[in-house]
This record gives structure tokens, C-alpha cells and sequence, in this order.
């Protein structure tokens, strides 16, 4: 295929070629006189498995020939051929040994580092240490490096790093996968320069940006038939810019900076890389307009004198489109309605991006069109039913079962789905009902034996306390037996009481790969050591996290695709569009690194963190030479504004600039072309103007309208009457919650039982009418029924402090009245109206003159006598119904006061306003409010007169509160 000249044979491809159709072309010209045999013997190396496929796709469309062997750089190296070589060690297995390596030092040194972080210091260690083995820089080059003036941070680093040494000793541990490859890439270096091959090896598609592919493209390039096609090759960069581009801390985000070094290491020349194929990029022009965008910083003067050079702009970006949108939703939205043309008009488009949140929200606008992308990053298996699955079930070992983590368990698909899922379902519905009713924040066999009994389902109780409701596991135990005792829980949730095997949790592609993920944790797991049940967390999350993601081939569109960057050299699409254009998503921010600083990083010939963004710079230049281009971004994300990715920063700066190329036109127009579509977006999403709903006051049949309420609604009736017709008469409740909090209710609920034992036990031993007593009750009673520790003590130290105050007074009262009754029901009835007022007054006592004294305990504060009068009428009412005997076993008295008693800090009592309304005169209002609302064009007007404005309603959303405020005239609608 090559002649026999010894020059090493570097070629290359302009940015924009579809890479793999070139690829072919070039390689069927050179081979026009070969035997069919001859195309068996060629050996094509290429970078991605994708290019892979579509080489072969290409191939299978014609002419009938022989395929050439196509290979992987990842498995180029094949083990089978070297088996004098030790096999490479699992990475899970190296980032275990280190995480015990770390722990004995944490154990040595704890102020180095938290424990909480074990994990990721082993994942980031290891990362560290695959890039020093893949670049072929030992511990000694870091150890020696100067310095001086990081000593302090230097020495933990070096404490770190030094647990590593072990693993770079050939004789003493098996390889890394990185080491691995780079021993066997060298064997294999070697091998050919003893004996090169004759056939034709031909290495495409790859920028040599890892130290072992950059060795292995050197050797290719140097074989007798072998040579190195590079992808997106600038021809249009003069060679003095190439000849700047050499050093790494100045040159390293430059996108033809691993091009520039390769040429200089096999002593080429840009002139010395020809074109591998014939086949013109998509644009000359739209190419030299990205390459004099994309110079070098310390270069962009150049643009004065190479600008005017530059064709007209406008015909160079005929077929570039601009979408600066307002949101990052915008831009999703008009990417998918560009998507879908494509789709309907029979195009191959690509969205290429790095950022997943635009390419969830693009996936999920073009769901409304039942389009399914084919996205090449797949779901990432912690994502996926099983990954959250086998996640919600690790929360089991480390924290008690919650009413949220049970319900989220029960409702997961995978759960009880061996058999009989119909009656699961039910009885989860419910438990759930049962659960919110009777606020169960922590559910045990016990709390539900009673509603077990009920719905006959003790066998499916039984499997939920041993297999959700079981205690945490404490302490450390060995990894194994994590590992086993997870997978077994997992399978026994899964199948259900009386299901065998696993149910389905392991079955389909994302089953699947979570079994693998999860038998590997357990066959790597003996190096693991012991851990704790916080750490087994962290470990089994991370694991999911970095294992394969998952792709489902056959579902998505075959023509709509999401691409990563790295796929814009494997370009065989009609449209590309490149999305999310801002600094911090394309290029994205380098990570952090814990270890090594920039200098450090090149003194050690390590890869800078400028790597990624070249590579990104790469793709760039690569993809914005496609046939049909978008350049999309949002100008604004998460509320703030956002930055221009630097490559479209200057793009745009420099047409600008060149009026004489009319690129502020060019410039113009791609803009303009982008609106159309944004204008597109905003139509789709367009709505008719609606009128807002009125305040409304509804008034339905007298019938139907309330005829019995407790002393407590009346206020409600007062200030929210709408409340009052969403609970009796459209008999709407709100939904309890789930997880039951430590809220006022609960507390004044406790605390009302705490005083109500207190007083009775005063009552009949006065010697127990003491501070402490009443603390004992308090806790007995709180240790009982509230399972929150930090609130029992909340709790506790509210009620002691407010318990000296509380018995002084209780002390005084008693000397006035006893007490005659607690938690004592009452009903009073209109009988004209056919109406009934219920109450429950908290205590009643009576004095030595027969009269009876009511009290009414608050956690909170009570209300003032003037919100008694006009409002708040409880203590009233009930007063009016004490003295009309409407209590049980109380016959009518007069009543002395009525008092609510706050349970605070210092006590606070405030007196019903008996004086100014009079039990009598409360009771008339009372019929007459009562009447009227018992007439037929009485409405019910939502938040008439409420507290205050910002106080919420549990009817807000059914009145439609927002459309209309308060100062809104309320509309009576008469229902029949």
C-alpha cells in the first residue's frame, strides 16, 4: 500500500470530513490493485467503538469485498497474545486495596484527612495513580519535585502517595489496567521494531492525548506499511502558529496542540501530513474562519492582518445557525423542534453536547412527539430501576425504616414482583391511608398488627418486618458479608412473601448489568476489608455511578442522535448542533485536583488540566465544520446569566470586526436564522389568554349545608367560611402527611395529655403538685409517643422551664375551684335550626359557690380578648353551653371565668371577656350567625377576614387563591 521510504507517515483529514466514509475512500483507492486477500490483511485501529460500527456499516453497504480487521486501542493489546504478562488487577479490586491502605493511615494520622471521605480519596488515588502508570511517570518524579512553597500541603500529599509505591513494582503486585496496557503496548512497540509487520496497520481517529496512544501512534506511523490518519487537521493554520504551539503550559488548550507535539516528535513538518483522501471538507471557507478564530492567545493580533484575507462571511456561514435563547428550557425546546424537522424531513441529525440537563430536556420535549433519541452516553445505571432499587434497600441497614423509606420500597416497581403484584399494590395503598391517618413516623410489626388484622394480610406483614422493618446493623462488619447480606435483602424484597427467586429484579439489560456490578462487589470484596454500614453506602453508590452506563438500541429513532464531543470525529450526520455553549459546559471547568498543581502536573509530565479543554477545542473546530451547523446556548441559567463558550466568544468577536468580509452580517443573519426558530418555540408554546377565576363565595342548597360543628370551626366559620364548605359540604380532607413531623399540632396534643394526668394525679395527692412530678410525666409521656430524640429534649426543656410558673398558678386555682371534669364533650342544640354545636373542653372546674370555672390549654399564644369577641369564640361558646348544661354529667351553672392557660415561659393566662359577652348575648350571635348561613343566598366567601394575609388555607388551591386577592369583590354562585 506504501512505498518503502522510511519517513514516518502522518496523514490527515480537514475538520468537517465525515471521518470514517474518508477513511474508506482514501484507503479504496490505495488499495484498487489489491487482491481480495490483500483487504483481509489490512488492520485499521481505530478510538470508539462507534467508529467501529459505522466502518463496518459502511462496509456492508458495498461493494462486496473483504472486511479489514478492525480493532480498538483499548483492546489492541490482546492478552491472549501476550501470556507471559501478569493479567491486570480489576480497578474495583486496586480502589478497595487503597481504601484499606488509607484507612490504616487514617488510623495513624486522623488529622490528615476526614473519614467520611475515604472513598473518594481511594477513587481519586487511583485515579492519580492510572494516570501515572498510563503516562509512564513513577513516584520518584513526583517525590523529587521542588516544593518549597507548598511544604505544609506537600507533605500529606507525599504521605498519600507514597501508599501507592507498592503498586508500581513490577515483581511485586499485578498491573493496573492502565499499567497493563501501556507494558503491553511497549511489548508490543518492540515486537514490531524486531520484526515489523508487513501488512498495512492503519491507526484513525485518534488526537494522542494519553501518553500510551501517543507511543503507539509514534511506532505506527514508523512501520514499513503502517501510517497515522489524524482527524480534523488543520490545513489553514500557517506554519509559523504551528511552530508555536509547543509548549504544553501555553499551548495545551490549542485543538491542534496534540498534532503540533506529535509532528514534532517524529520531526514533521505541517507540510509532511497530505490530505489521507480527496474528499473536500463540507466548507473551505466556514474552516479558515474557524482556524484564524481559534489561534493562539498570544496570536489573535493576527487577526488584523489574516481577517481581510478570509472569504465572504456570508456565504462561508450560509448554512450556520445561531441560537442565543433566553432560558436553557428555550434552547431545549427550539433544539427539539429542529430535531423533529429532521426527523419528518428524513435527515440524519446529531446533538452533540456535553451537558446531560439540556439533553434530558431536549429528550423530553421531543417525547410530546414520541420521538426517543438515540443518546450515546445511555442511562447511567444508578438511574435505572434496579440501581435505585438496590440504593433504597442499602438505606435499610444504616437507618430505622421510616414511613418514607417504607412506602417508597413498597411502591418501587421491583418490589414483590415474583407474583400476585394486583393484591401488593392494594394492600400498599392501604397501608399508606392507615399510615397518614394514624401519623406512624417509624412503622413496626406491632404499630400494624391491628390494620393487619383488618385487611388479613399477617403473612404480608410479617415479610415487611423481616425484610423492611428490621433494625439497622451496627459496627463494622467484613465487606462479604455486606455484600451478600445486601444482594439477599434485595432478592427477598424483589420476590415477596411467597414469590421464589428474585422476581424481576435481575431480569432485562439495566437487571443485568446490576447483577454484574453487583457479583463483582462481591468477588472483589475480600479485599475489602471491614466497614461500616455508612460506608458499604458510599461504596455501593459510587460503584453504580461509575459502572457501564446502559443503552437500549432498538427503541431509539435511528436518524435523531445525542452525541458526547468525542463523537464529533465520527461524523456521518446531515445537521449537527452543538448545544449548551457557555464556559463551565462546553468546555466544562476542570475538577479539581487534591494532589498535584498545574506546574507540579508538567514538571511530572503529567496531563494538564488545559487537556480536556484542547480536546473540547478539538471537537469544536471538528463539529462546527459539519455540512449544516446550529450554535446554540442560553444567555441565562439557574437565574444568572451566563458566559459565551470561548470558541463562539471569538467567533463572533471576529466577524464582527470584519465589516469588509461583511462578517457583522454574516454575523446577522445566523442570528436571525436562530430566532426564527426560538419564535417557533414561543408559538409551540403559546396559550390562550384565560380570565383569572373569581373570589369565590359559593352558596349551596340549604340541605346540604353543614349542620353540626365544633366550637374550634367557629372561628374558621368567621374568618374562612369557604374552609367550612370544602370540609362538610364537598366532604374534601386534607391528606395527612406521610412522614409525620414534631409540629405544633402534635405537641399541643402531647402536652395537653402531660397536663391533664398532671392535674388529675394533684388532685388526689396534693403532694404530687410539684414542678417535678409534672417533668416526670412529661418525659415518661414523650419517651412514649414522640421518636424524634432531638425533640423530646426540645420538648422536655420547654416544659420544665415553664413548669415552676405553671404549678404556682395551678396551686392558686385549686384554692378557688376543684377540678370536676377533663377532656369533657358537650352538645348544644339550636332546635329551630336543627343545628348542634359540639365541643370538648379541656377542663372544668367548679368552685365552693357551685360555679363553674372553664380552662383551655395553649402551646402557643392565646388569643387576645378583643380576637375572643369578634373571632375566636371558643372559650365563649363553650361557656354558653356549660350554663345551658350541654355537657355531660354537668348540670347548668353559671360560669365564673373562662380562661385559656398558655404552657410557656413565663406563664401567660388570658380571661374570656365574659364581662363585655355575656354567655346569653354569645349565644344569640351564635343563632344568628348560624341562621344566616342556613339561608339560601348565604355564601361561603373564601379567606373573608383571615389573620393575616400570608396565612395559607388547606382550600387555597381548590379556591383558586392567587388569581384573586382579598381586595376582590367575592362572586356568589348559587349550586343546586
Amino acid at each position: 500500500m506504501f512505498d518503502g521510504s522510511p519517513a514516518p507517515r502522518l496523514f490527515g483529514l480537514a475538520p468537517g470530513v465525515d471521518f470514517p466514509a474518508a477513511l474508506i475512500d482514501g484507503l479504496t483507492k490505495r488499495m484498487a490493485d489489491a487482491t481480495p486477500e490483500d483487504w483481509a490483511q489490512v488492520e485499521l485501529i481505530v478510538n470508539t467503538r462507534r467508529m467501529s460500527r459505522r466502518i463496518r456499516t459502511l462496509f456492508d453497504e458495498g461493494p462486496p469485498r473483504l472486511l479489514p480487521r478492525v480493532r480498538l486501542l483499548t483492546s489492541l493489546a490482546d492478552g491472549t497474545q501476550m501470556p507471559d504478562l501478569p493479567q491486570p488487577v480489576p480497578s474495583l479490586r486496586r480502589r478497595l486495596e487503597l481504601s484499606q491502605l488509607i484507612t490504616r493511615l487514617l488510623d495513624q494520622q486522623p488529622d490528615l484527612a476526614p473519614r467520611s471521605s475515604l472513598f473518594d480519596l481511594a477513587d481519586s488515588l487511583a485515579t492519580l495513580m492510572d494516570e501515572m502508570q498510563g503516562e509512564g511517570v513513577p513516584p520518584e518524579a513526583i517525590a523529587g519535585l521542588d516544593v518549597s512553597d507548598l511544604s505544609g500541603h506537600w507533605e500529606r500529599t507525599q504521605r498519600f502517595i507514597s501508599i501507592v509505591q507498592t503498586y508500581f513494582d513490577a515483581e511485586a503486585e499485578p498491573p493496573d489496567m492502565a499499567a497493563w496496557q501501556r507494558r503491553a503496548t511497549l511489548r508490543l512497540i518492540r515486537e514490531w521494531e524486531l520484526s515489523p509487520p508487513s501488512h498495512p496497520i492503519i491507526l484513525a481517529g485518534s488526537t494522542g492525548s494519553r501518553g500510551t496512544t501517543a507511543l503507539l501512534m509514534r511506532a505506527v506511523a514508523q512501520l514499513p506499511q503502517g501510517a497515522v490518519v489524524l482527524p480534523g487537521f488543520d490545513y489553514d493554520m500557517p506554519d509559523h502558529v504551528w511552530g508555536a504551539l509547543t509548549d504544553g503550559l501555553t499551548s495545551e488548550d490549542h485543538p491542534q496542540y496534540r498534532f503540533a507535539r506529535l509532528m514534532q516528535q517524529l520531526e514533521l513538518g505541517p507540510s509532511q501530513v497530505p490530505p489521507w483522501s480527496e474528499t473536500p471538507a463540507p466548507s473551505p471557507d466556514r474552516n479558515r474562519l474557524l482556524s484564524l478564530a481559534l489561534r493562539p492567545a498570544p496570536v489573535t493580533d493576527q487577526w488584523l492582518t489574516d481577517g481581510p484575507t478570509l472569504p465572504d462571511l456570508v456565504g462561508a456561514t450560509g448554512d450556520v445557525t445561531l441560537v442565543e435563547a433566553p432560558t436553557r428550557r428555550d434552547e431545549a425546546l427550539a433544539i427539539a423542534m429542529r430535531l423533529r424537522q429532521a426527523a419528518e424531513d428524513g435527515q440524519t441529525a446529531a446533538l452533540i453536547t456535553p451537558d446531560r440537563m439540556l439533553t434530558r430536556q431536549v429528550t423530553s420535549a421531543l417525547d410530546r412527539w414520541d420521538i426517543v433519541p438515540d443518546d450515546s452516553a445511555g442511562t447511567p445505571l444508578q438511574l435505572t430501576p434496579p440501581g435505585r432499587f438496590l440504593r433504597h434497600v442499602v438505606d435499610l441497614f444504616q437507618r430505622t425504616c421510616t414511613a418514607e423509606m417504607l412506602l417508597t420500597l413498597l411502591k418501587h416497581p421491583l418490589t414483590h414482583s415474583g407474583q400476585d403484584r394486583n393484591r401488593h399494590l392494594i394492600l400498599t395503598r392501604e397501608l399508606e391511608l392507615y399510615i397518614r391517618r394514624h401519623g406512624i413516623p417509624f412503622p413496626t410489626v406491632a404499630a400494624l398488627q391491628e390494620w393487619a388484622e383488618k385487611f388479613e394480610a399477617q403473612e404480608w406483614l410479617d415479610w415487611l418486618g423481616a425484610c423492611l422493618m428490621a433494625d439497622p446493623v451496627p459496627g463494622k462488619r467484613p465487606l462479604a458479608d455486606w455484600a451478600s447480606d445486601h444482594m439477599a435483602r434485595a432478592e427477598a424484597i424483589a420476590a415477596g412473601p411467597v414469590g421464589l427467586g428474585s422476581g424481576i429484579l435481575w431480569e432485562q439489560a439495566a437487571g443485568r448489568g446490576a447483577l454484574k456490578t453487583m457479583q463483582e462487589l462481591a468477588n472483589e470484596a475480600a479485599h475489602g476489608g471491614e466497614v461500616d454500614a455508612a460506608d458499604y453506602d458510599a461504596l455501593v453508590s459510587g460503584i453504580l455511578v461509575s459502572a457501564e452506563p446502559l443503552r437500549d438500541r432498538d427503541a431509539p429513532h435511528p436518524h435523531i442522535l445525542i452525541w458526547g464531543t468525542l463523537e464529533a470525529r465520527v461524523q456521518g450526520a446531515d445537521l449537527l448542533i452543538l448545544g449548551g455553549l457557555n464556559e463551565g459546559s462546553w468546555p466544562e471547568l476542570p475538577g479539581a485536583d487534591p494532589w498535584l498543581n498545574r506546574k507540579m502536573r508538567h514538571d511530572a509530565g503529567l496531563l494538564l488540566p488545559e487537556r480536556r479543554i484542547g480536546l473540547a477545542a478539538h471537537d469544536f473546530q471538528q463539529a462546527a465544520a459539519a455540512p449544516e451547523v446550529w450554535l446554540t446556548r442560553s444567555l441565562r441559567s439557574d437565574d444568572a446569566e451566563t458566559v459565551a463558550a470561548r470558541w463562539l466568544n471569538r467567533l463572533t468577536n471576529l466577524m464582527n470586526g470584519l465589516h469588509g468580509r461583511n462578517g457583522d452580517e454574516a454575523l446577522r443573519q445566523m442570528k436571525a436564522r436562530g430566532e426564527t426558530w426560538l419564535a417557533h418555540a414561543r408559538a409551540l408554546e403559546a396559550t390562550e389568554t384565560v380570565a383569572p377565576a373569581p373570589r369565590p363565595s359559593p352558596c349551596p342548597p340549604v340541605l346540604s349545608r353543614p349542620r353540626k360543628l365544633s366550637v374550634t370551626e367557629i372561628k374558621r366559620l368567621i374568618r374562612d367560611p369557604y374552609a367550612i364548605y370544602a370540609r362538610h359540604v364537598l366532604r374534601l380532607r386534607p391528606l395527612d402527611p406521610l412522614q409525620r413531623a414534631p409540629d405544633a399540632l402534635l405537641r399541643g396534643i402531647l402536652l395537653h395529655s402531660v397536663v391533664e394526668r398532671f392535674v388529675r394525679d394533684a388532685t388526689e395527692d396534693n403532694a404530687l403538685l410539684s414542678p417535678r412530678h409534672l417533668s416526670t410525666i412529661a418525659k415518661e409521656t414523650l419517651e412514649q409517643d414522640v421518636p424524634w430524640p432531638s425533640t423530646r429534649r426540645i420538648w422536655q426543656a420547654r416544659l420544665d422551664r415553664a413548669a415552676h410558673g405553671f404549678v404556682a398558678n395551678e396551686a392558686q386555682r385549686q384554692q378557688v375551684a376543684k377540678p370536676v371534669a377533663q377532656e369533657r364533650r358537650g352538645v348544644a342544640e339550636i332546635p329551630a335550626l336543627g343545628f348542634a354545636l359540639t365541643a370538648k373542653a379541656d377542663r372544668i372546674d367548679r368552685d365552693g359557690e357551685g360555679r363553674l370555672h372553664i380552662f383551655d390549654y395553649k402551646t402557643g399564644t392565646p388569643p387576645s380578648p378583643s380576637e375572643q369577641a369578634k373571632f375566636d369564640k371558643q372559650l365563649l361558646l363553650e361557656a354558653a353551653m356549660a350554663e345551658q348544661g350541654a355537657f355531660a354529667d354537668l348540670a347548668p351553672a353559671e360560669v365564673a371565668q373562662a380562661l385559656f392557660i398558655g404552657l410557656t415561659a413565663p406563664p401567660r393566662e388570658v380571661a374570656a371577656p365574659l364581662d363585655k359577652e355575656p354567655p346569653a348575648k354569645v349565644w344569640e350571635d351564635f343563632t344568628a350567625l348560624i341562621a344566616a348561613y342556613l339561608t339560601e343566598d348565604q355564601g361561603f366567601t373564601a379567606r373573608r377576614a383571615m389573620r393575616e394575609d400570608r396565612l395559607g388555607s388547606d382550600y387555597d388551591q381548590l379556591s383558586r387563591f392567587g388569581e384573586w386577592d382579598v381586595a376582590d369583590e367575592a362572586v356568589r354562585e348559587m349550586l343546586e
